[in-house]
């Protein structure tokens, strides 16, 4: 269905499930999506956020998408960072989404530490660069949020929901965090 669509993964239909229900797109936001290959939730960020600014960073090349900045590198590394802070030039982010996944090793506890590490690179991103009343999307595994974590987003962010979208495979542990109201003078600890 995602290739008579024109999607480039079947991972867009969860970003668009996501935004039915929470509604975290609009117009002229700008957009960051971490861990972006192959480019779908690009491109339903690009369709929900009409003449805003869309960036993508990820690891691996992405193919080009109209009216979308991709920035390739790992975006813990300073280098990738910065590229992005460059492109933002000086403005906040409205929303950072995040659908990455780190390599299953099969051992369900040490892919949860996994997760659990790019989850909190993501909220470290969202504590350097998202707007006041911003939204973070990003995926975790069954169990949730690690607890102290999961704390400290809930002192930044008004709304914190974990959902799990219809369109992830059923036997999938995959979930994601959603946070919205992101309240930058809040501290977190």
């Amino acid at each position: 269905m995602s290739k008579q669509q024109g999607y480039r993964s079947r991972s867009a239909y969860k970003l668009l499930e996501i935004d039915d229900k929470f509604r975290i797109l609009a117009p002229k936001q700008l957009v960051v999506d971490l861990g972006c290959a192959p480019g779908g939730w690009l491109q339903v960020a690009k369709q929900r956020v009409r003449n805003g600014c869309i960036i993508g960073v990820d690891l691996q090349e992405v193919a080009p998408l109209d009216e979308v900045t991709v920035v390739t590198g790992d975006f813990t590394a300073t280098a990738t960072v910065q590229a992005v802070v460059n492109i933002l030039g000086g403005r906040k982010v409205n929303v950072v989404l995040s659908d990455l996944a780190a390599a299953s090793c099969g051992m369900a506890s040490v892919d949860h530490i996994r997760i659990m590490s790019l989850v909190r690179a993501v909220f470290d991103f969202c504590v350097h660069t998202l707007d006041n009343g911003g939204s973070m999307v990003a995926k975790v595994l069954r169990g949730g949020t690690e607890n102290l974590l999961l704390a400290e987003i809930k002192k930044k962010f008004a709304r914190v929901a974990h959902f799990k979208p219809q369109a992830s495979r059923c036997d999938s542990s995959e979930m994601y965090i959603v946070a919205i109201g992101y309240r930058p003078d809040h501290q977190a600890h």
